[in-house]
């Protein structure tokens, strides 16, 4: 049986290469993912736990929830470096520093924007830092750089640098540019370093430091040592060995690279499931090609068990070796991966091949034809051999009766439902119900397909008849010979174009609510913000936009743990007399004048959760502090926007409760409106900070949405495989019609018919196919896209549905492009059919 399935696979590996290709591209994709996740992983891995080999020791106060960051001394620091068996004891310092460039543009990202200082041992070099240019810094007025920073800003030594803290910003004197590793510096962002007292200054206080790092003499025992240093630490402070914190950044920076790995992993197996549908079409046009073949077998004495053991054999040959192919291509995809990913500051390593991908790979790629070919072969089996050996061809054309039929207008019904009631009803497990109802609708609506393929081409038949009668009629019959062969085809590209469908919907309304969320009531010019892990805003802050001619500006105070009519609230301080000016309130009772009075405003949300109205007194209490205060205004707010407060109050009222609130942004307005100019000097006015961003309406957007453009274009690149693979259907089909229906088109050409009619006829159907491939995946994915975001509605108030009809146009000139370009190899040998050897084959 092993050599009659291999002898026939290699006398039909023409017929199963496109099969072989599908498979190659499914495992590729997941032996890819699994690869590149592993060496991602590792890298991460790698780079997070690098420099802790040097620690032996590392002092920190203990955490406390709640509380602000605890510091050591530099007695203790001195302790510690006094003890037997400590070769030095490094003081370290840690805080924010944003570097700007020599356009004053900040470097890096936020939140991994860096200071720190540099701790020389008795030698006079810091083992933390390598210098490739010049040296550490030691007066106030000097820094140095990491050499990605320098590099990216053509910095010098010498040159003068603007560097932004949470004091303020200054300029300082470059002295030296250093390598270092991860456990100081983040890919993406900027390590600065400062002399030791200017560090102190800027992040602690002159003598504190956060944490020291405690270096061994070679040989000592680090048991005894650990021993000294915890007899001498102070209270409530902890000294884990270097071994002891790479663990725990390992663990940190393993799962940070986990969830990429996991999407890939799942778009992956999205591509599988399409493939799956080429590979059944394909066996089961090549059983239906075999049919007198096999029965022959079965007339010479094989059993029905053992022809189909032959056809199973064949298909998991192809599986295995189109395994191999892929998990060789897939570490090829991901040492790409690797090398581009590296060239964007990504950590770099090796590629790790471990034998879990290569199993799952080999498993999946074997499996996967072996399973879509099950189908076809128990369908083959079913007809009886002698009915087998005529000359008619078996095929059984979708009925609306059929069990298939049945089947899949039951799923879609129950589908449908589900996602309703998700959408509408569901509460807390609306996601859940609707994933299960849109699996059911999907599936369903595959099995549909060959129903719907008659109505749809009999839809667009007027249309086929205008580009060319003779070939659109003849490409629309052809097109509905086999409707489960369509169906099948059509199926695959609708998958992939209801998951992109879906996403370019769901993208869009969040997009367009965000921006909506983000600047509709934003009426000011700019708004400035500092960013994440960045700088603490206080007042003080905004006090020199006084010096700012034709400015008009409020700081938006937070102040936090007020008990405020027995309700936690939080209070926005704003200056009462020009917020007006600076941010819309949309006032549905009371009015916004009355914060001038002392009085507060209240977003409608906040007032209808808590009952309170116009005109009511709340007792006030913020730490022992006691008071009262009356409602003023109740105004329309979306509950997620980043600048309209729940509680809007003037500023003097949180004065009197909060000495130190926070800015959480400030807004300005200049009498020429925003421009360039216009910018420039409200970041002048602000010291050239580079720790403070100067925001417009379309910054703010931009910044608020990128996020989410992002992440689409990186869905739709990966959903683009499933796309080829879908293609590639439409050509293995059409190319295994085109051998079926040999004599008919050589008929076609012996009377008339020339060969750019035949392809014109072949083009045609696949974009037939195509076109309701498209037309099922877009209304599906429509569909999904709505019920998902429905169940947004009840959560962030605003949000819409959007149709993108742009990205959705896009999705569908895809897919008939796919299938266009996927009939060209199949019309041109339609085209060159030998007329006399077709005409007298029997």
């Amino acid at each position: 049986m092993f050599r009659t399935a291999l002898r026939n696979v290699l006398a039909h590996k023409a017929r199963l290469l496109m099969t072989a290709f599908a498979v190659v591209l499914g495992v590729t994709f997941i032996s890819g993912s699994l690869v590149h996740g592993d060496s991602l992983k590792q890298a991460a891995v790698d780079r997070a736990t690098a420099g802790y080999d040097r620690v032996s020791l590392n002092v920190a106060p203990d955490t406390v929830p709640g509380a602000p960051p605890a510091t050591l001394d530099s007695g203790t620091a001195a302790t510690l470096a006094g003890l037997p068996g400590v070769d030095a004891a490094a003081g370290r310092v840690s805080g924010f520093a944003a570097v700007a460039d020599r356009e004053g543009r900040p470097l890096g990202t936020g939140e991994f924007r860096r200071g720190g200082n540099f701790a020389p041992n008795p030698r006079g070099s810091d083992p933390a830092y390598v210098f490739t240019r010049g040296s550490g810094p030691t007066g106030n007025g000097t820094i140095a750089l990491d050499e990605a920073s320098a590099a990216k800003a053509g910095y010098r030594i010498g040159d003068t640098v603007r560097v932004g803290t949470n004091t303020g910003a200054g300029s300082y004197r470059l002295t030296g540019v250093f390598r270092t590793d991860g456990s100081k510096l983040t890919p993406g962002g900027t390590l600065t370093l400062f002399g030791n007292a200017a560090a102190q200054q800027l992040f602690l206080r002159p003598g504190q430091y956060t944490n020291i790092e405690i270096t061994a003499v070679p040989g000592t025992d680090m048991s005894r040592l650990g021993d000294r240093v915890d007899q001498v630490l102070p209270k409530n402070t902890s000294a884990v060995t270097g071994a002891q914190l790479a663990r725990l950044q390992a663990n940190l920076a393993s799962s940070d690279s986990d969830t990429m790995s996991q999407i890939m992993v799942g778009f992956a197996a999205v591509a599988l499931f399409v493939a799956a549908f080429l590979i059944s079409n394909t066996f089961t046009m090549l059983v239906s090609r075999r049919t007198r073949e096999l029965a022959l077998l079965r007339a010479v004495g094989a059993t029905r068990q053992q022809v189909r053991r032959i056809l199973l054999t064949e298909s998991f040959l192809v599986g295995v070796l189109a395994s191999v192919a892929g998990l060789a291509a897939g570490t090829g995809v991901a040492a790409l991966l690797q090398t581009l990913f590296a060239a964007a500051d990504a950590p770099a390593a090796p590629l790790v091949l471990t034998p879990a991908t290569v199993l799952v790979s080999m498993l999946v790629g074997t499996a996967l034809p072996v399973v879509a070919a099950w189908l076809p072969v128990r369908r083959a089996m079913a007809v009886p051999p002698v009915a087998a050996l005529g000359t008619a061809e078996h095929t059984a054309p979708a009925r609306a009766g059929s069990l298939r039929s049945r089947t899949g207008a039951a799923l879609v019904l129950v589908g449908v439902a589900a996602v309703l009631y998700g959408a509408l009803a569901a509460g807390r497990d609306a996601r859940t119900v609707i994933g299960l109802g849109a699996a059911l609708a999907l599936i369903g609506a595959i099995g549909l397909i060959p129903l719907l393929s008659r109505p749809f081409v009999a839809l667009l038949r007027p249309l086929l008849l205008k580009l060319g009668p003779v070939h659109g009629d003849l490409a629309a019959r052809n097109t509905v010979r086999d409707p489960r062969r369509t169906g099948a085809t059509a199926a695959a590209l609708a998958i992939a174009l209801a998951l992109a469908s879906g996403l370019s919907v769901l993208g869009a309304s969040a997009t367009q609510y965000l921006e909506r969320a983000t600047t509709d009531a934003l009426t000011a010019d700019y708004v400035v913000k500092a960013p994440a892990g960045g700088q603490r805003m206080t007042p003080a802050t905004a006090e020199p936009l006084k010096r700012l001619p034709g400015a008009t500006y409020s700081p938006l105070n937070q102040s936090t743990s007020y008990e405020l009519g027995g309700s936690p609230s939080v209070l926005t301080g704003v200056d009462p007399t020009v917020i007006g000016r600076l941010l819309r309130y949309d006032v549905v009772e009371g009015t916004l004048a009355s914060l001038a009075e002392g009085k507060i405003a209240v977003a409608d949300f906040k007032a209808a959760a808590t009952g309170w109205k116009v005109g009511q007194s709340l007792p006030l209490v913020r730490d022992g502090k006691r008071g009262s205060v009356t409602v003023g205004a109740v105004y329309r707010a979306d509950e997620q926007s980043d600048l309209t407060p729940s509680i809007t109050a003037p500023d003097s009222l949180v004065a009197r409760y909060d000495s130190n609130p926070s800015t959480h942004a400030i807004l300005v307005a200049t009498d020429g409106g925003p421009g360039g100019a216009a910018r420039a000097d409200v970041t002048r006015a602000l010291g050239d900070n580079p720790a403070l961003a100067v925001l417009d309406k379309e910054s703010i957007a931009a910044e608020d949405t990128s996020g989410i453009g992002d992440q689409l274009n990186v869905f739709h690149a990966l959903l683009s495989m499933a796309l080829v693979i879908a293609a590639l259907g439409v050509a293995n089909t059409l190319a295994m019609s085109v051998v079926e229906r040999g004599k008919e088109i050589g008929t076609l050409r012996a009377i008339g018919l020339d060969r750019a009619g035949v392809g014109r006829m072949i083009r045609l159907e696949a974009l037939l196919v195509g076109a309701l491939g498209a037309a099922v995946g877009t209304v599906l994915g429509v569909f999904l896209g709505w019920a998902l975001g429905r169940t947004l509605q009840e959560n962030v108030v605003g949000y819409t549905l959007v149709l993108p009809w742009g990205r959705l146009a896009l999705g569908v000139l895809l897919a008939l492009a796919g299938a266009l370009l996927a009939s060209l190899w199949p019309a041109r040998r339609a085209a060159r059919v030998d007329i006399p050897a077709a005409t007298a084959a029997q």
